[in-house]
């Protein structure tokens, strides 16, 4: 696998080394300089999401000081129209994440004495209305993931650990489930969950240097441990993943310096397997941070390397199909760069939020077009 990247990369030096982007046309890019920056990671902004509703498109970002819902529909005429304060806000501010549901926007923090909040966008594209913003099931969040089919919200690290919320009312979740103390094996085998993938009740828990545990919680009251990994090449933080279309193939991200993605064969979850491992080869100090299937295509948002796409429908052979360089920092040991990125718009367009240079509107349409990896042009 190494080998093909890096004869298609040595190519791409020859068609034009000085260009910092293959196939992905930016539309619109949004920063505001007046956000105050983190004193940890020098970060103004962190995740990324979209919406559609009536024919119209929407992405929010968020910031040390909230979320930002941006009117996306006319990429010529990109306007905020609504900003969310943050229940704390400033420098100290550095994740925040997102999901949503049912027409409702859900959102945490990491950081401080934080709250819930979850923000109806029925009102678009005039404002969104914050319907519930309160620390009365948690305070802290360092990720969330509902599994739509089945309306359970899932909360990973902050002050619980790992829980599970019933969404049956979409504005008045309902705990199910508080992993460490209602699950006897929870603490000895998973512990802390930094990020989970749900489908269908089966949960995919990234649990940091610990591994992969997959758990279904079809019962929240008596979960089942599916499978594990917990050696693997490649390994480090263990920090996100995405599961593709089919359900065959997770894709891992260790949140570590110089780590390759994993590829992983999941069809049988007593005995998952490392397919192969894939990686920009930009720089030994390159970081996956966040990943999403959609089709054969995985979208990658890399700390110091931007944003980048897999051709995956062989997973012995993923082809880099695409990239754009987001970020203007150098390649040093620290966390600078695209953090979040969202594919699933209508439109086919793709949003990235990078930390130090805000929302990024990317056109793939020629990425999505090189299936077979022989279009090596740059833009």
């Amino acid at each position: 696998m190494r080998a093909r990247i890096t004869s298609l990369f040595t190519l791409l030096f020859l068609l034009g080394s000085a260009q910092n982007s293959m196939n992905v046309e930016l539309l619109y890019n949004w920063h505001d300089s007046t956000l105050p920056a983190t004193i940890f990671h020098d970060n103004r902004y962190n995740d990324v999401w979209g919406y559609a509703k009536n024919g119209e498109e929407y992405a929010m970002i968020g910031s040390t000081m909230g979320v930002h819902f941006f009117d996306i529909t006319d990429q010529q005429n990109i306007d905020q129209v609504d900003f969310v304060a943050g229940e704390v806000q400033g420098n100290q501010q550095v994740h925040r994440d997102y999901h949503e549901y049912n027409g409702y926007l859900y959102t945490v923090c990491d950081e401080g004495m934080s709250t819930l909040q979850i923000i109806d966008l029925s009102y678009l594209p005039d404002s969104v209305h914050k319907v519930y913003d309160s620390g009365t099931l948690f305070t802290r969040s360092h990720n969330i993931f509902i599994d739509t089919a089945t309306a359970k919200m899932y909360v990973c690290g902050g002050n619980l650990t790992f829980s599970v919320f019933s969404l049956a009312d979409p504005i008045s979740p309902v705990l199910l489930s508080h992993a460490p103390i209602d699950i006897p094996w929870w603490n000895a085998t998973v512990g802390y969950v930094h990020d989970v993938y749900v489908r269908n009740d089966t949960a995919y828990c990234n649990a940091e240097g610990r591994g992969l545990y997959v758990v279904d919680f079809t019962d929240t009251n008596l979960p089942v441990l599916l499978g594990s990994l917990t050696s693997y090449p490649q390994s480090g933080y263990n920090h996100s993943g995405w599961l593709s279309d089919d359900g065959s193939v997770y894709a891992l991200a260790d949140e570590t310096h110089g780590k390759d993605v994993k590829l992983l064969d999941v069809t049988d979850l007593t005995d998952i397997q490392v397919i192969d491992t894939i990686s920009t080869d930009v720089h030994a100090l390159s970081i996956p941070h966040n990943l999403i299937f959609k089709g054969p295509h995985l979208f990658t948002a890399y700390y110091h390397d931007g944003f980048y796409m897999w051709y995956t429908a062989d997973a012995n052979n993923a082809i880099i199909t695409g990239y754009y360089d987001t970020s203007t920092e150098t390649h040093v040991p620290n966390y600078r760069g695209a953090w979040g990125v969202y594919p699933f718009l209508p439109s086919g367009i793709v949003l990235v939020s990078d930390m130090q240079n805000g929302l990024f509107i990317f056109n793939v349409d020629n990425a999505l077009g090189l299936n077979d990896g022989a279009n090596t042009s740059v833009n």
